[in-house]
């Protein structure tokens, strides 16, 4: 029987933009406020909350809002920046500061604008952005660098380095009309007065944003989560939401922010944090795929059956895609194993997961998943459908749920 689930457009990145903090910059797989408040709503005041796919931060900053503590890993240097500056609180007088600050930076843009100034190493660039543009963003860039120097961790400064981020995406020709980002035909031109005015508008509405102290903590860290967290720390809850194996690159999206930002020079950089990340499909990532073993590790069968019905489908990249879902399950499946040395026991899962389709043939990543739990030694195991995906009648969301005990390894 077909399963009746309605698309909820609250339940992603959509319901999220007027949420104060969660809309200071747009990524589409970024998941819903509001999916995470139901799921953590239900966790203990004295839990310690992981979410090893840190991402934009949603799952740490809504446990923060409810008074509560979480840790967050990403491999991505500029997503760690952004989701500690999202997580923490603001004193008045380090906003005092900030808005005389803005006030020098935005003076100061005007006398850099017949200056040769930075402009990031982006490929086919006017695309993005006229050339009458980019000498404004490009002398208001400077105008920051001077001001509060780069962006850098646990700083006011970092407020001033997201609007920019805003400002940046939102001059540009990008168009984000479906899942992923397009561009305009046309490129828009601004004057100067408009991206001043452009800017204090996206300042004002950061700093209107944290007016409300965070009860809890949030702190997001550096780490690869298909293995253990380099600490002894151990979690009793862990929510999070990793890619899902449909190819999507998440680095696509966060170029722009990432080169504008200094957080990526090339494009080959690019390809690097792609291949360290699961699903990761971008540049290098892609031809490494080629190479990929799975060193042995034997999972079930039904993944065995999917990829050799995706690798014997008719079509030139069969092969390379029966490989990277392979790879996707293969890595999923190293990082329940190395998480389990930092569960508490009777820790509980959720995980929220989209299944995918190659070549008309469904790959069912809750039951994958599933599988994989249940071979490593976890109890408790399931999965409940979220929603219907904008996308091909098969396609769904799913929370995938499982609970660790220790006395069970």
């Amino acid at each position: 029987m077909a399963i009746k689930v309605k698309q909820r457009s609250d339940y992603t990145f959509k319901y999220n933009q007027k949420l104060g903090r969660h809309g200071w910059l747009r990524l589409t797989p970024a998941y819903s406020v509001k999916l995470v408040s139901e799921i953590i709503h239900k966790i203990p005041p004295e839990s310690l909350i992981l979410d090893p796919f840190s991402g934009t931060a949603t799952t740490g900053l809504v446990a923060a809002e409810q008074g509560l503590q979480a840790h967050c890993l990403d491999i991505n240097r500029f997503l760690i920046w952004l989701g500690n500056a999202k997580c923490r609180n603001y004193s008045v007088s380090e906003l005092d500061d900030l808005n005389q600050r803005i006030k020098t930076t935005i003076h100061q843009c005007k006398f850099l604008i017949n200056q040769e100034c930075w402009i990031p190493n982006i490929y086919n660039i006017t695309r993005w952005w006229s050339t009458h543009t980019l000498k404004i963003i490009a002398a208001l860039r400077q105008a920051l660098v001077s001001e509060f120097g780069e962006p850098k961790a646990g700083d006011i400064s970092s407020l001033a380095w997201v609007a920019f981020c805003r400002l940046v995406i939102e001059t540009s020709s990008a168009a984000f009309n479906h899942v992923s980002m397009s561009f305009y035909e046309q490129v828009s031109r601004y004057e100067i007065e408009q991206i001043e005015q452009l800017y204090q508008v996206i300042i004002e509405t950061i700093v209107n944003s944290i007016s409300y102290p965070l009860a809890g903590k949030a702190t997001v860290l550096y780490s690869d989560s298909r293995y253990s967290v380099s600490n002894d720390v151990k979690y009793s809850h862990v929510v999070t939401s990793p890619p899902y194996p449909n190819r999507m690159s998440y680095i696509r999206e966060l170029r722009p922010y990432m080169y504008w930002t200094k957080f990526l020079d090339t494009a080959k950089e690019a390809g690097e944090i792609d291949w360290q990340a699961i699903g990761g499909t971008w540049g290098v990532a892609t031809s490494r795929l080629q190479n990929w073993d799975s060193n042995g590790i034997e999972l079930s069968g039904s993944l065995n059956r999917i990829v050799s019905q995706i690798r014997e489908s008719e079509n030139k990249n069969a092969w390379l895609m029966a490989k990277y879902v392979d790879k996707y399950f293969y890595d999923m499946h190293l990082h329940f194993d190395n998480l389990r040395h930092n569960l508490q026991d009777n820790a509980v899962l959720s995980y929220i997961v989209g299944n995918s389709s190659f070549y008309g043939i469904l790959v069912n990543t809750e039951k994958l998943l599933e599988d994989s739990l249940k071979q490593l030694g976890y109890t408790n195991i399931g999965s409940q459908v979220i929603r219907k995906r904008n996308s091909k009648k098969e396609l769904f969301e799913y929370c995938v749920y499982a609970t660790w005990k220790e006395n069970i390894k």
